[in-house]
């Protein structure tokens, strides 16, 4: 029996419209949530990536502002305008799109964001609450896949989730969330030895490798549920780092890409600046 598709892309939606009309409510109540994007240079995906974060602002009814910035600005302009809109009561969340330029430090700038408006969940005190289950904003790709498990009444408590890849934005948050969740979490990576022996043994396999259909049906066991975060540009389109055809057959649950976790980032991230705006009327 092919595996059941957890469509990212219709959880996405129904999210949506529960944050349209809480932020409806919210400016009944005169509170006006607002994101600030800041968009250093031309890069192409970034460009794709903000484009989609404007729209799904404007399509819950939030307010959003794109500050365009050249690629030749130095460390402490940037700086300064971080500073300013921290200091803007009016702005709730900043998501400084990343890559930078390579004359601005992307540490210095993520630290300069202030706690209370990080809706990306970067800062080290936001990454530090969330290690000792404190509540704060959580990284947006990890609490999708949260969400996408806990909407598709998929059980985390007492499961085995093999998380494959270490990286600060997905792969070390998500397997701390899951193990909040009580799950029982293994964390693989680039210099794991027999990979496949350890992902067999997975009740929910989240892969986070950022490397083409690498995660194939030997990795997999059946029934599992695959949580597939990558997004690899390919001669024949966009692919994720599983190998999808093969592991939907054995899977019982699966994410596609495009349309699984992406959309759920997004979405966390409106959530998030959400709540930066009821904590601030507070």
């Amino acid at each position: 029996m092919p595996a059941k598709i957890i469509s990212g892309k219709q959880i996405a939606a129904d999210i949506r419209q529960e944050l349209k009309a809480e932020v409806s409510e919210l400016r009944r109540n005169q509170i006006f949530p607002k994101l600030v994007v800041v968009l250093v240079g031309n890069h192409p995906a970034s460009e794709s990536y903000v484009k989609g974060k404007i729209r799904a602002a404007e399509e819950i009814g939030m307010e959003s502002v794109l500050i365009r910035l050249e690629d030749t600005i130095s460390e402490q302009e940037l700086l300064d305008k971080v500073d300013e809109l921290n200091k803007d009561t009016t702005v709730h969340g900043i998501l400084v799109q990343l890559p930078l330029p390579k004359q601005i430090s992307e540490q210095r700038i993520i630290e300069a964001i202030a706690a209370e408006k990080d809706v990306d969940g970067f800062h080290p005190e936001s990454v530090g609450r969330m290690v000792i289950g404190l509540e704060t904003f959580l990284s947006c790709t990890p609490q999708g896949i949260i969400e996408l498990l806990q909407r598709s009444d998929v059980p985390i408590q007492g499961k085995h989730a093999v998380v494959v890849g270490r990286s600060n934005i997905v792969g070390k948050p998500v397997a701390l969330l899951l193990l909040q969740k009580d799950a029982t979490v293994t964390i693989c990576h680039s210099k794991t030895s027999d990979l496949a022996a350890i992902t067999k043994q997975a009740d929910i396999l989240i892969a986070a490798v950022g490397r083409a259909e690498m995660i194939t049906r030997d990795h997999v066991k059946p029934g599992a549920v695959v949580i597939d975060v990558g997004v690899n540009r390919t001669e024949k389109g966009l692919v994720g780092d599983v190998k999808f055809d093969e592991v939907s057959e054995i899977a019982s649950a699966i994410t596609p890409v495009p349309g699984g976790v992406g959309p759920m980032t997004i979405t966390m991230l409106m959530a998030n600046t959400i709540e930066s705006a009821k904590r601030h009327a507070r």
